[in-house]
């Protein structure tokens, strides 16, 4: 019985030390690496170091540099940015979007993303909120000077452009040191 209770001891001591040793076969600078790049990931950003961080938003930071919006978004805020994706774009013409992301139509694009902007922080449950008291819509002013409309289908929420485009938020509360980002899946006011 003694030598059992040994033997069980041995082996949970064998069991407990490998279960504890590293196989990953990382070395350490490795781990270094790998904790400081997580460390950095974890700080806080800007709007736009928030859309750089999501692979959603490439085509985005691409049109804020082509407007010269960058320095806007990571100014202090707070604004709220409907933030087409990268499949929101995918719809656009390419011919259009290429052309727009010339210098000569950089007040253009300009334009068309400020109307993707509203001052002020509003997380997907603000924006709920806000429809809720406006007995089913919320009217939200763009930076450019127009509006868009919020309402919800069951819990998504659904923007409106002035002419009467839609937009289904896809991505909602991108968190950011001076706003938050949505994803949206249309351009609008296109």
């Amino acid at each position: 019985m003694r030598i059992t209770s040994k033997i069980l001891v041995a082996s949970a001591a064998v069991i407990s030390l490998a279960a504890c040793a590293d196989n990953s076969g990382q070395s350490e600078a490795d781990k270094v690496a790998a904790e400081e790049a997580a460390a950095k990931a974890a700080e806080p950003v800007s709007l736009v170091g928030a859309a750089q961080r999501n692979e959603n938003f490439s085509t985005l930071v691409t049109a804020l540099a082509a407007a010269d919006l960058g320095s806007t978004l990571t100014e202090e805020g707070p604004f709220t940015v409907f933030g087409p994706t990268n499949d929101a774009f995918n719809k656009v013409d390419q011919t259009k979007l290429s052309e727009l992301l010339t210098a000569d139509k950089k007040e253009e694009l300009a334009a068309l993303l400020s109307y993707h902007v509203v001052a002020g922080k509003m997380t997907a449950a603000d924006i709920a909120k806000a429809v809720a008291e406006g007995e089913g819509t919320a009217t939200l002013k763009t930076l450019q000077g127009g509006s868009l409309t919020a309402s919800l289908e069951g819990d998504k929420v659904i923007l409106e452009d002035e002419d009467g485009n839609k937009s289904s938020v896809v991505v909602a509360d991108v968190d950011a040191t001076n706003g938050v980002i949505h994803g949206i899946d249309t351009v609008v006011h296109l």
